[in-house]
């Protein structure tokens, strides 16, 4: 099984145009174009995710004045995309078709494939002490890495074939609760990443 993207290269930077957070202040927040193939026999539905693998442990930093995260602190998952019950007939999704620009307080209803379902993403939790910015965060919102880190982030955006038609998770899922259904019911997995920071010297 694969997956590739016309927006990025694998293990590239991750243009502005499909980030949350750009130079200026808000980038535009698309979905990248994803296409994956070749999935095994036996496939009754597709889980989609996309999981930034180096968000900082000590959130209190992130964009405090006069001070740089350093690329060496412990790291943590936080994901951006998660989306269940994607039917078997769909292996691509254009770009902007699940995200076109930012909504604050979260997507009431994240567009996307017919029958898929998206759960929420860590920016629930994130923009969760801001009284201008809370709310349920569904569905894509893309990358959005502390402009103080020095680290370059990792998106890894993952596709899971499955040998079930819908997974057992309620309306209002997270990634935990689609991991956790999951167990058991992967046939087959691809994965492809991208990169991005705001920090002019990471990666130095």
């Amino acid at each position: 099984m694969h997956i590739r993207s016309d927006s990025f290269e694998h293990g590239q930077p991750i243009p502005s145009e499909f980030a949350l957070g750009a130079p200026e202040g808000f980038g535009g927040n698309r979905n990248p174009h994803l296409a994956w193939g070749d999935a095994p026999g036996g496939t009754r539905s597709f889980v989609l995710m996309c999981i930034d693998a180096d968000a900082p442990t000590q959130p209190e930093m992130a964009g405090k004045e006069g001070v740089e995260i350093p690329s060496d602190q412990p790291r943590a998952d936080f994901v951006h995309w998660m989306m269940v019950d994607i039917p078997p007939s769909t292996t691509a999704i254009d770009a902007g078709a699940c995200s076109h620009g930012f909504d604050k307080g979260g997507k009431p209803d994240p567009q996307g494939p017919a029958s898929a379902r998206q759960g929420r993403n860590d920016y629930t939790g994130w923009f969760a002490g801001d009284a201008d910015m809370a709310g349920t965060y569904r569905g894509y919102d893309g990358p959005y890495p502390p402009p103080n880190d020095l680290r370059v982030h990792r998106y890894f955006f993952r596709v899971f074939a499955l040998d079930v038609d819908r997974l057992e998770v309620g309306d209002d899922f997270t990634a935990a609760d689609a991991f956790a259904a999951m167990h058991g019911h992967v046939l087959a997995e691809a994965t492809i990443h991208g990169t991005y920071s705001l920090n002019r010297n990471a990666g130095a």
